[in-house]
């Protein structure tokens, strides 16, 4: 598929207020995939007023000076950098947007090459190139199920359960280091579902994070949510820690009942 365009920036790399991250960058806006939990990338956007519609966001546009950018904040920030997130607010490897998997496999080996870890985060497919690069660097997807009918209801344009855990899993066969990134983890009112099932499918990984759903209204519908996602972080941990596994469970997942 092709992209709406091409945008300019004046710079890449920031430092993210994101309880797991370090620095980032974005080198797409919007997304296309069409998440429906509701999309918190969209809405800072909107707040920001960097977007207005929600359709308007599934048309990505690509920032076309990523690689002048990196090579100019690079020699600046690399002393402070403990690693890059690709990305917070798009999706590094779009399902389908085969230019913007590009722009992001160049990016990676630019700052690779300048002895910075990328972390990567998608629902996209990440391709078996990235085994070539830096061993430092940490490759995840998004998974929150197996029911490819609940993906098609709230990640519709992204790439299937199953094809997204096989290209992660080709990955770690090639001894790269492999995450989940399991949110918005759903309530049983949304899908009812085996979250043991889903660890055992995932076991495979070297770190797991689990987090609450949050600002879709039918999720606060379903009363005993703050029970659920209690018992739910128990059984990440005691799976992560059986399997000797890292975790994170994300802040405000575990509250008092």
């Amino acid at each position: 598929m092709e992209i709406a365009g091409y945008i300019q920036r004046k710079s890449m790399l920031y430092q993210t207020g994101v309880e797991y991250g370090d620095y980032t960058m974005n080198h797409v806006l919007g997304c296309a995939h069409g998440c429906k939990y509701p999309c918190y990338a969209f809405m800072m956007k909107k707040r920001f007023g960097q977007i207005d519609l929600y359709e308007n966001w599934l048309k990505p546009y690509l920032v076309e000076n990523t690689l002048e950018l990196l090579d100019r904040e690079i020699p600046r920030l690399k002393k402070k950098i403990k690693s890059v997130q690709l990305c917070f607010t798009t999706d590094p490897f779009m399902f389908g947007y085969d230019e913007i998997a590009e722009m992001s496999m160049k990016s990676i080996r630019k700052l690779n090459e300048n002895g910075i870890k990328c972390c990567i985060l998608t629902k996209g497919l990440l391709p078996v190139e990235l085994a070539d690069m830096s061993k430092e660097n940490e490759y995840g997807i998004t998974l929150i199920s197996l029911n490819e009918n609940f993906r098609e209801k709230m990640e519709p344009f992204a790439a299937g359960y199953r094809e997204r855990l096989e290209s992660l899993r080709t990955l770690h066969d090639r001894r790269c280091k492999t995450w989940i990134s399991m949110e918005p983890y759903p309530t049983p009112n949304l899908i009812k579902q085996d979250l043991g099932s889903l660890l055992e499918n995932v076991g495979f990984v070297d770190k797991i994070i689990f987090g609450r759903m949050n600002y879709n209204p039918v999720v606060t519908k379903y009363t005993e949510h703050r029970h659920f996602y209690n018992e739910c972080a128990t059984e990440v941990i005691r799976f992560c820690e059986m399997n000797k596994i890292q975790y994170h469970i994300k802040e405000k997942t575990i509250t008092e009942e």
